[in-house]
């Protein structure tokens, strides 16, 4: 007590904590269960061993664990060279520019191996903005845990030994649930903005909260986010959609201030009642899927989030003369265009979104061979979901995704029937006109597919 009242009143300094050595932590403080391991990952990490390298689980799937949560991917990390570690296995490819990694295959299963990074990187080529180019400086593993974003993604896992090796206080964070990156934030987004993206995702997916140090600098530093190749920034943003909580995490991007230049129209759509109900309902039928382990299709995805873009400007060619399906075509142009460019949308998600949009107005044809060949359309589930998701938002009436229900769901005489059947509105589906009738109750409502048919 004495002790303690003295250094409070001489201000005597703590120790300064010693980076280059973890806490260690054995199975009965970690809990980890061993038999959400992969086997393969296991296998890796023997093989490793074995050759007498150090191996160990490393970053998202360490924190699933420690979380209780059976990871989706492995990651391994060791002091082996990427050429070493590829010697050691029958079916392994270097890959990578920034930082080599080697990929090993077990039949579909992949796994993912890096070297441990070394901690400087005075010499990496970098662009004018900061951003690190190349890096593969090799070096210790604590020099490794420095390099890690995050501190709950700086723990390392040794399935033989079940423990955990704890650098950077990731154990603490996990149990107060808060993400907190390593070094000084302003100079780590600097180095990979892309990381703004994964603050995000990480706090939104988890439930954590961002530490106040590691968010300050978040908006300012958004811009950034420019430099970035498209493909990269993309492969982010999906991972951020398809994370089972896209809703929670576009809410947070505009939060921070990071949607300019990704999804800019997020803005004007979320002050629209209808495009904010439109994209609501679509997020939260993608995130019930996801959490229900049922595949998503990205095009779709997509589509949603970009329709009232489209809707817009298809209202606009209208309006100037254009015929109802030239200017649809011409709208979807126009939004893949400049999306492509900034998202490096892929040819196969394009496609698929335009197929998507084109469909709608064929919904509106309710009579003749039209339903029928529209049956025969191997994109029908998914453009139907998108109608359904129109119908529930308001921007068109229940009455046409009702039809279109008992349609799909009926035999040749009750088909027959509907065809008969005259609209119950004049509420279409192929021109945006602005003024746009809400239906009566009925049972139409999206069923959480989106278009996973495809």
């Amino acid at each position: 007590m004495i002790e303690k009242f003295f250094r409070r009143i001489l201000g005597s300094k703590s120790k300064p904590i010693d980076r280059t050595k973890p806490v260690v932590l054995g199975p009965t403080e970690h809990k980890i269960d061993p038999k959400l391991v992969s086997s393969n990952a296991i296998r890796v990490t023997q093989s490793l061993q074995q050759a007498g390298f150090k191996a160990f689980l490393v970053g998202g799937a360490v924190r699933d664990l420690l979380l209780g949560i059976k990871p989706k991917d492995f990651d391994i990390a060791t002091n082996a060279t990427p050429e070493q570690v590829k010697k050691l296995f029958r079916r392994a490819f270097i890959i990578g520019r920034r930082f080599q990694i080697v990929h090993v295959m077990f039949g579909q299963d992949l796994l993912e191996v890096t070297t441990f990074r070394g901690a400087s990187m005075e010499e990496a080529p970098k662009d004018e903005h900061g951003r690190v180019l190349r890096d593969n400086t090799f070096g210790e593993q604590h020099e490794d845990a420095v390099r890690r974003d995050f501190t709950i993604n700086a723990m390392y896992y040794d399935p033989e030994t079940q423990t955990v090796l704890d650098y950077h206080g990731g154990m603490a964070d996990i149990r107060n649930k808060t993400l907190r990156i390593i070094g000084v934030p302003e100079a780590r987004f600097r180095e990979d903005p892309v990381r703004l993206l994964r603050v995000v995702r990480f706090a939104a997916k988890l439930g954590f909260t961002i530490d106040p140090a590691t968010s300050a600098p978040m908006k300012i530093m958004a811009p950034l986010i420019n430099n970035v190749p498209a493909a990269r920034v993309f492969d982010e943003m999906l991972k951020l959609l398809m994370s089972g909580q896209a809703l929670a995490c576009l809410q947070r991007l505009r939060k921070e201030g990071l949607h300019h230049g990704l999804l800019p129209l997020l803005d004007v759509v979320m002050e629209q009642p209808l495009g904010e109900k439109f994209v609501r309902l679509a997020l939260a039928s993608t995130d019930a899927r996801i959490q229900q382990g049922k595949p998503v299709s990205p095009g779709f995805l997509f589509a949603s989030l970009l329709w009232h873009q489209v809707l817009e400007k298809w209202a606009a060619y209208q309006a100037a003369g254009e015929a109802s399906i030239p200017a649809l075509h011409l709208a979807a142009d126009d939004v893949l265009d400049s999306q492509i460019e900034k998202l490096a949308l892929q040819r196969k998600i394009a496609s698929d979104m335009r197929d998507i949009w084109a469909m709608q107005p064929r919904f509106e044809r309710r009579t003749g061979k039209g339903p029928y060949k529209l049956l025969e359309n191997l994109r029908l589930r998914a453009g139907y979901d998108f109608m359904l998701l129109r119908c529930a938002s308001g921007e068109i009436d229940t009455e046409l995704g009702e039809w279109w229900t008992a349609f799909m769901e009926g035999d040749g005489p009750e088909r027959e029937v509907l065809l008969t059947q005259k609209p119950k509105t004049a509420a279409s589906a192929g021109a945006p006109k602005g003024a746009r009738r809400r239906g009566g109750r009925g049972r139409v409502k999206p069923d959480g597919d989106s278009g996973a048919s495809e």
